[in-house]
């Protein structure tokens, strides 16, 4: 399919599901060579869960571990306008190595945020992979340690980025056509 419609928008083919794979075996390689120690993975939802699940599988490093979260804007039912709770990680984090596993980075705000948060639960060291990165939309100066593929400023879909929460199951990542 060289093509979807989503919604009202049409995407075409950008990174095909073989280079998709090929991405995630060279991200899986720099992290299993990183030297890391005993990581604990953290897959950021709900983008990251395609992701997350590829890299996990060719991780050998011992004593890895997952866990996912998702940020949330809400304080009981309405909405703050800024993203300040981390959900999912219930279990003692301090002294560990995290990896936060990312689709895509564009601005780097969500990324700055977590990372604020982690800091909160005394980590004892975070890198951050992701499958896509636009260079041009970044903003913050936190270090990305593993990038899959940097990418122009194109909105994409496929492989658990979405449009409107659709198009997550599309085997490759497609992007807006003009």
């Amino acid at each position: 399919m060289n093509e979807v419609n989503l919604k009202d928008k049409t995407f075409e083919v950008f990174i095909s599901d073989t280079e998709i794979a090929e991405i995630v075996h060279s991200i899986s390689n720099q992290i299993n060579n990183s030297g890391v120690k005993d990581p604990l993975f953290i897959a950021v939802m709900n983008g990251a869960f395609l992701f997350a699940a590829d890299v996990m599988r060719k991780i050998t490093i011992s004593n890895a571990e997952i866990s996912f979260i998702k940020l949330s804007s809400y304080e009981g039912t309405a909405t703050t306008g800024k993203v300040d709770e981390l959900i999912g990680v219930s279990d003692d984090i301090s002294g560990r190595n995290i990896i936060v596993l990312e689709d895509i980075i564009d601005t780097g705000i969500t990324l700055e945020k977590i990372i604020s948060l982690l800091k909160k639960e005394e980590v004892a060291d975070i890198k951050v992979a992701t499958l896509l990165f636009k260079p041009d939309s970044y903003t913050k100066d936190i270090h990305i340690d593993f990038i899959g593929k940097s990418i122009p400023n194109d909105f994409v879909v496929g492989y658990g980025l979405d449009y409107d929460e659709i198009g997550r199951n599309l085997p490759h990542i497609y992007k807006l056509k003009n």
